[in-house]
């Protein structure tokens, strides 16, 4: 068995506050170690990552071993926060989880085309959201080996790191 790793940062992208409670009671109940960010739209996840405005400095916004991200937010939604995430060197190797209440298939279909690594539909209750964190936080956390570094050169440069055979 793996030893536990250390506390990674996990980063919400979700402008319903009513939502952001939700989750952030639920990841609380779920009893993870591991520090929960809030943004409340793409432009203001973008600055996180980026490392502008008031997240200039890297200790307010240290990088996200997942992001967890809403489609539907004002300035900038997800899917165009995704697609710009997904298109930069220095960001696409963040995991993002679309974490939406849209069940169109559309979004679906474009969210994955774009590069999101999961698509979940938002629970409606707050046990089952209870329940879809502690099995991200298992399945992310635990389980998957993430890129550990503040840099986005670490991951090439970690001995650390996993890759599978014929793998490059």
């Amino acid at each position: 068995m793996k030893a536990r790793k250390k506390s990674l940062t996990i980063l919400v992208a979700d402008d319903d506050e009513i939502d952001r409670g939700f989750i952030m009671r639920a990841w609380a109940k779920s009893r993870a170690a591991n520090d929960l960010r809030f943004v409340e739209d793409g432009v203001e996840l973008l600055e996180y990552l980026r490392h502008i405005g008031q997240y200039s400095a890297p200790s307010s916004s240290p990088r996200p071993a997942v992001i967890l991200l809403d489609l539907n937010m004002p300035r900038k939604d997800g899917r165009e926060a995704l697609q710009e995430i997904k298109a930069d060197p220095e960001l696409r190797q963040i995991p993002i989880i679309v974490l939406t209440s849209s069940q169109a298939e559309e979004d679906f279909c474009r969210s994955y085309d774009l590069g999101a690594n999961s698509y979940i539909i938002k629970p409606v209750t707050f046990e089952a959201l209870v329940d879809v964190l502690q099995v991200l936080g298992r399945y992310w956390i635990e389980i998957v080996d993430l890129h550990p570094g503040e840099d986005s050169g670490a991951l090439e440069s970690n001995p650390a790191v996993r890759r599978m055979p014929g793998n490059v």
